[in-house]
């Protein structure tokens, strides 16, 4: 049995991790603190049901999963079309535009780069996903489970989580496919350059593109590949600690609140 103080640090270890998880999950700064601290004490009241048969982190993990999935499963998924929705108002809020203007002037986490507009439209459209799709999608391609040990965590098969996964994967790629300038010519979201444009207005967006490996290999890989370039840049960033966490966070919000108000017609 693992000792109070042990399992401490090693939840502390876990916590980053684990609420970028939750974020992604909810799209909800205090949703996902809320569950990091429910876990922490939940797995704390049952620590003496860790018997060490799977990973402290798989069993973390499980727990906040199945807090996640309560919470979620009273709330309706967002549309596949939600940047179209949230650009709109964005556009017609001048106190919004000026919040994020002011943050990115004064904010040491205001940068805007293209490829963290990438995660954040990650974790928009992932929210369009049923809700085990979403949470094997992150699980497999973000945070490197094994399908065992999400099998485990969802209280699954491992061919059920193969089958989550493959459907979560083939929904994300055609919406890509279909909407980002930044995968097809034809995409309908050009929501990256714009707001390359109004943030970074001397950046010349060319060159910007050419920093981002699925941008530069958009016309020669294919839709399936372009997407695991897309997952390698959601995984190499935490939407908390990069260098456009506050400016992307407030986005976030914003998209939040426009989406309930959305929801609720």
């Amino acid at each position: 049995m693992i000792s109070t103080e042990d399992f401490t640090q090693a939840f502390e270890k876990l916590r980053p991790q684990l609420r970028s998880f939750l974020l992604r999950m909810t799209a909800r700064v205090e949703d996902a603190d809320d569950i990091v601290q429910d876990t922490y004490l939940k797995a704390h009241q049952h620590l003496s049901s860790f018997r060490g048969g799977s990973s402290l982190k798989t069993w973390v993990f499980t727990i906040a999963s199945n807090l996640c999935r309560d919470l979620l499963r009273a709330q309706k998924r967002w549309p596949e079309n939600v940047t179209d929705i949230c650009r709109e108002a964005a556009l017609s809020s001048p106190e919004f535009l000026g919040q994020m203007m002011q943050i990115r002037h004064t904010s040491p986490q205001g940068d805007f780069e293209i490829r963290e507009h990438i995660t954040f439209c990650f974790t928009c459209i992932g929210k369009s996903l049923p809700i085990e799709q979403q949470l094997v999608l992150l699980l497999k391609e973000v945070y490197e489970f094994k399908a065992q040990e999400i099998a485990e965590i969802l209280g699954r098969t491992e061919n059920q989580v193969k089958h989550f996964l493959h459907d979560a994967r083939q929904k994300m790629i055609d919406i890509f496919e279909r909407r980002c300038a930044l995968v097809s010519k034809t995409g309908a979201c050009h929501q990256c350059s714009e707001l390359n444009g109004i943030f970074n207005p001397k950046h010349e967006l060319q060159k910007e593109l050419m920093k981002i490996e699925m941008a530069r290999e958009a016309g020669t890989k294919s839709k399936e590949e372009l997407f695991d370039l897309r997952l390698k840049i959601v995984q190499s960033l935490d939407p908390f600690t990069s260098a456009a966490a506050e400016l992307q966070l407030r986005h976030l919000a914003h998209n939040k609140s426009v989406m309930d108000k959305h929801l609720e017609k």
